[in-house]
C-alpha cells in the first residue's frame, strides 16, 4: 500500500455499485471526483475472498492502445491531494462484496486507520417516488450523536435490510470513526439509465456539509440532458405524463424548500467557491 501517513486532514469518500447505488449515482459521483482530482490509484482490494465471478464477471476490454486487458471486480482506492481544498481525499470506488462482508469492511478499516482519517462519509442511491422535474431528494444522515448535532443531520432511524455501506459506516462508528451517510432518491419510473443529475445532487450535499469546494466539470450539462430526455420520456406517455404530475403535486404540497436567508446565502457561497475552483490559472 502506497504511503497514507501525514495527510492533510483526510476524509474519506465511499461508494459501491450494486444494491446501494441506483442508477450509478453514487459511483457515477466517486467517478466524477476521481477524474477532477486526478486522483491517484493507491490500493485495489483482492477479489478472491469476495466476489463471485459468475454473478459479477470480469470484462475484456481494449485499453487506449488496442491491448486486450481483462479487468476482474473489486474495490479500488485513490488519493486526491486538491490543492484549492486544505486537505487530502481518500476515494473509495468499489463493487459491493457477495460475501465476507467484515472482513472486507476490515480491509477498508485499515486504510482508514493508517490515514488517520478522522470522518467516513459513504454515498448510496435509492429508488423512490420521485418526480423528475423537481431537485433530486439529498438526505445525510449519522449514528454519531456529536455529529449529529453539530451538522444538523437526520438521526439514523432506518430498520431494514442494508447494504455494504450500512455496515462499512456502522463498522467506523463502532470503532470511533465518526460516518455520515448521504442518500440521493432517484425518480423509480426512469432509473434504467445513470442519473448524473442525482450524482450532481450528492456532490453539492457533500460539499455543503464538508465546506469542501468540489469542481463541477461537465457534469451540470450531462444533468440538463438527463433532465431533457426524461422530460421526453414524459412527453411521449401520456400514463408516464400522469402519474409525474401526481408526484409533482405530492411533492409540492409536503416538501417545499424552505428559501431562508441562512440558506441563500449559503449556497451563494458554495457558487463563489466553485467559481474559484473551476477558473483556469
Amino acid at each position: 500500500m502506497a504511503d497514507l501517513a501525514n495527510l492533510r486532514d483526510p476524509v474519506v469518500i465511499a461508494a459501491f455499485e450494486g444494491w446501494n447505488d441506483a442508477a450509478e449515482a453514487a459511483t457515477g459521483a466517486v467517478d466524477h471526483l476521481i477524474e477532477e482530482w486526478d486522483a491517484e490509484l493507491v490500493l485495489a482490494i483482492d477479489p478472491e475472498d469476495y466476489y463471485d465471478f459468475q454473478v459479477k464477471r470480469p470484462e475484456v476490454e481494449f485499453d487506449d492502445e488496442g491491448v486486450r486487458r481483462l479487468t476482474w471486480p473489486t474495490t479500488r482506492i485513490y488519493l486526491a491531494r486538491p490543492d484549492d481544498t486544505g486537505r487530502d481525499v481518500i476515494l473509495i470506488r468499489g463493487v459491493e462484496p457477495n460475501m465476507r462482508w467484515r472482513g472486507f469492511c476490515r480491509e477498508l478499516l485499515e486504510v482508514v486507520d493508517e490515514s488517520n482519517t478522522q470522518l467516513v462519509v459513504v454515498l448510496g442511491a435509492l429508488l423512490a417516488d420521485s418526480p423528475h422535474t423537481r431537485p433530486i431528494p439529498v438526505t445525510a444522515s449519522s449514528s454519531d450523536p456529536e455529529l449529529t448535532a453539530s451538522w444538523s443531520l437526520e438521526p439514523s432511524s432506518y430498520e431494514g435490510p442494508t447494504g455494504i455501506t450500512g455496515v462499512f459506516a456502522d463498522l467506523c462508528t463502532t470503532l470511533g470513526v465518526p460516518a455520515v451517510s448521504i442518500w440521493s432518491a432517484i425518480p423509480h419510473y426512469i432509473a434504467g439509465t445513470p442519473c448524473p443529475k442525482a450524482s450532481l445532487a450528492l456532490l453539492s450535499k457533500v460539499e455543503a456539509l464538508l465546506d469542501l469546494p468540489i469542481p463541477e466539470g461537465d457534469l451540470p450539462e450531462l444533468a440538463r440532458a438527463w433532465q431533457r430526455g426524461a422530460d421526453e420520456l414524459s412527453e411521449e406517455d401520456p400514463e408516464v405524463a400522469e402519474y409525474v404530475a401526481s408526484l409533482e403535486e405530492q411533492r409540492d404540497t409536503t416538501d417545499l424548500p424552505e428559501a431562508t436567508g441562512d440558506a441563500i446565502a449559503a449556497e451563494f457561497e458554495r457558487y463563489l467557491r466553485r467559481r474559484n475552483t473551476d477558473r483556469p490559472e
